[in-house]
Parts: structure tokens; C-alpha cells; sequence
């Protein structure tokens, strides 16, 4: 494969048999072929393009770091041709739910509607525990929502939901958002998104025909990363279980802040970028084709970081192009793995 270009990192995603191919067009990086499969037998898409944006953690002091980096992405995103159909944002607009940090987002991320581009969003732990969401459903509406759009069904969930720690250990709502902001918070529990949401999702999905191409997206990863920092989302099985039907199944998350990539059954799972920070890789064996991110330069504030594109064609057979702005993908990659 001849190289040409470098800073863009190709997932061509499928479910069910799911093709993988990672194609990160830099002078050190080759392709990954991890398996091929066939497209939906019967497809009504027609072809379009959307991107993914997520965990801007922004702060309410002005002229942040973080300001920048999640104002590059939607100047990015507004300046593509083809123009996007429209922006996911996957959650963590802010860093610790302020009134002034959500504000701020929904500035920057209303310049996509001014360009015509309309978005949506879901919420992260660091938009909700300060007031238990109340400011964020002001400004956006419903966590979870679901959209048709040229032949596939999209679906966004609220998965950061968790059981009530803090009343009985007195906690300020201040405390609280603090606890759930940490990596690692030992007394919050694990995550999900509730009864409510599982069977408002049975009923959105009960009248779709098995060959409707379906996009979720959720916050943490519906797969058993590393459960340890909520890598997780606890009724993730039950979910898997709903969309069992269909024959494939793309599912795209954020809080992980780095590329990874897992397939279950008839799901292919997407890790995104950060525009924040890329959070280092857990203690544990990564799936095929294991591919780890550089580590970032802490000098550069683009290092490291981005948010993705991806191209939807007829057969339902994605391709998700990591858009990051400095050297990300390892030199390991150079020759290429094959399987």
C-alpha cells in the first residue's frame, strides 16, 4: 500500500462479521485487515457523512486550553466538504457540570447549527452529578433520543446513571460531582442507564425490521473494558441483548479518551478522541488489533487529541476516520497485521 498523507486513521466498521480496517496515512503507518464481511443483504441507506465530537471537560475560566481545542474540532467539522448531515456530541461538555462550562459548550457547539449543521448530544458524568442533570436537560432536552436518518436508525443513551451515594454520606452536591470526577471513585458504583431507558429502548427498536442498520452511541463503552475507571456500562449486556436482532450493529463511545476498538456478537465498538486529554490505556490485554495510541506530547495541547469522522455508504459498510492533529498512531503499525 503506497502512503501518502499522515495524520488520519481509517475504521472501517461493520457488525456481525465485522470488517476492520485501520489506515493511518503517515510515512511510520500501514493497514490493518482484521476480517471482511459482506454488506447488509437487502439496504435501503443512502450514502452520508456525520461526526463525532466528545469529552471537551471544559472549564469555566475564559480562554481555557480546552476552549481551543473543542473550537479546532468545529471549525474542522465546518469547514468539510461534503458538509457533515449533522454532529454527535458524546458527552463531558464540561468538567464538573457548572452552569458556565455548559454555556460555554453549547456556545461553541451552536457555531455548527449557525453553519448548518445540526447536532445532538448525550451527556458524560462531568455534564450531570453537580445538580443531577437539571441545567444540562435545560439546554438540551431528553439524555437519550433516537433519529432515522437515509435508511438507519441512530440511538443515543444516557449511560452514566448510578445508585444514590451520596445522601446517606451527607455529601454536598459539590462533593458529589467531585467524587464522580475521579478515574477511579470508590464509592459511586458502577455505571448504566437504568430500567427506564432499557425499556424505552425495547419499545424505539420493536417495530424495526433485522435488517435496519442501527448507530448507538453512548458515553462509556457498552463492553467490559476496565470497569475499575468505568470503562463499562453495567447493563450493557441488556442492550447487546435488544439489538441482538438486527444484523449489524455500530456502537460508538466516548470517556475513554483514546482509540480502541472491540466487537461482540453482531456489535462493532468505537472508541472516540478527546479533544481534552488522551487518558492512558488500563492495565489490560486490548482486543485484536491492539493498537495503542502514542503517548501524548504534554507540550503540544493538539497532541494526542481529536475527533472523528464517518462515512456511511449503501451497504451499511462504515468508515470512521480519526481526525487527530498530531503524531498519534505507533510506528508498530508501520508494516501493517494481518491476521
Amino acid at each position: 500500500m503506497k502512503i501518502s498523507r499522515r495524520n488520519l486513521f481509517k475504521l472501517s466498521a461493520t457488525a456481525g462479521l465485522t470488517a476492520f480496517t485501520a489506515s493511518a496515512f503517515s510515512p511510520l503507518v500501514g493497514l490493518v485487515n482484521v476480517a471482511q464481511a459482506n454488506p447488509l443483504k437487502s439496504s435501503k441507506v443512502k450514502p452520508f457523512n456525520f461526526a463525532v465530537i466528545g469529552d471537551a471537560h471544559l472549564y469555566e475560566a475564559p480562554n481555557h486550553r480546552f476552549d481551543k481545542t473543542l473550537e479546532r474540532a468545529v471549525s474542522d467539522v465546518v469547514k468539510m466538504r461534503p458538509k457533515p448531515d449533522f454532529v454527535v456530541f458524546i458527552g463531558d461538555l464540561a468538567n464538573f457540570g457548572k452552569k458556565e462550562e455548559l454555556l460555554k459548550g453549547k456556545k461553541i457547539l451552536d457555531r455548527l447549527k449557525k453553519a448548518g449543521i445540526p447536532y445532538k448530544i448525550i451527556p458524560g458524568e462531568h455534564d450531570w452529578y453537580l445538580d443531577l442533570g437539571k441545567f444540562w436537560k435545560e439546554l438540551f432536552g431528553s439524555p437519550y433520543w433516537s433519529f432515522n436518518h437515509n435508511g438507519v436508525h441512530f440511538i443515543g443513551l444516557n449511560s452514566i446513571l448510578v445508585e444514590d451515594y451520596w445522601t446517606a454520606k451527607g455529601m454536598t452536591p459539590w462533593e458529589r460531582m467531585l467524587a464522580i470526577a475521579e478515574l477511579e471513585c470508590h464509592v459511586c458504583g458502577l455505571w448504566g442507564v437504568g430500567e427506564k431507558q432499557i425499556r424505552w429502548l425495547e419499545k424505539d427498536v420493536k417495530n424495526l425490521s433485522p435488517d435496519t442498520p442501527i448507530v448507538i452511541f453512548t458515553h462509556s463503552p457498552l463492553w467490559n473494558y476496565y470497569p475499575r475507571w468505568n470503562f463499562q456500562t453495567k447493563d450493557a449486556d441488556a442492550i447487546r441483548q435488544i439489538l441482538s436482532k438486527f444484523e449489524k450493529v455500530i456502537a460508538i463511545h466516548g470517556h475513554v479518551h483514546q482509540v480502541v476498538y472491540n466487537r461482540t456478537d453482531n456489535m462493532v465498538h468505537i472508541g472516540n478522541l478527546a479533544t481534552s486529554w488522551p487518558w492512558p490505556y488500563p492495565p489490560v490485554e486490548l482486543p485484536y488489533p491492539q493498537i495503542v495510541m502514542n503517548r501524548a506530547d504534554p507540550g503540544d495541547i493538539y497532541d494526542g487529541v481529536g475527533f472523528a469522522t464517518t462515512y456511511i455508504d449503501d451497504t451499511f459498510l462504515g468508515l470512521l476516520k480519526y481526525k487527530e492533529w498530531a503524531d498519534l498512531i505507533p510506528k508498530d503499525l508501520k508494516n501493517g497485521i494481518s491476521l
